[in-house]
């Protein structure tokens, strides 16, 4: 078992409600997909510089790759584990980020719904990639 992950993944779940809103950074204001990973992490004591300036249809994930590996968040392969974030592809030239919760589900910010929600992976999408905290991991 993953200690941090299953933290990340508390973390997430936390936000279940709060507004979306693109670029939000702030669950007072909203969080967009972006915004609620790195809320996210920073409830469970990491340092993210989250990036901006990004489009809803961008096939660039540019920004978040620095992110992610300065949040101590690293590629993984094979069985998915609670608190993995997943890199999706809802449509074409699309990129959003979730965090894998359990029992095949993901906490993401929802745009269509307006919110954060937990819905199952199969409606999303097979993930492009994936990063997961290692438990050893600390920001750098």
């Amino acid at each position: 078992m993953n200690c941090e992950g299953a933290r990340l993944a508390q973390a997430a779940a936390s936000f279940i409600g709060v507004r979306f809103r693109l670029y939000g950074r702030d669950p007072k204001s909203g969080l967009d997909c972006v915004g609620h990973i790195a809320c996210s992490l920073e409830g469970i004591g990491r340092t993210v510089r989250a990036p901006v300036g990004y489009r809803l249809r961008n096939s660039s994930i540019d920004q978040w790759i620095g992110c992610a590996d300065e949040a101590g968040l690293q590629p993984v392969h094979g069985e998915m584990l609670p608190g993995d974030v997943l890199l999706l592809a809802p449509g074409a030239g699309q990129s959003h980020l979730a965090v894998f919760a359990s029992e095949n589900s993901v906490v993401h910010a929802h745009a269509g719904l307006g919110r954060i929600v937990r819905q199952p992976l199969g409606s999303m999408a097979v993930p492009k990639t994936r990063w997961r905290l290692d438990d050893s991991s600390r920001n750098r």
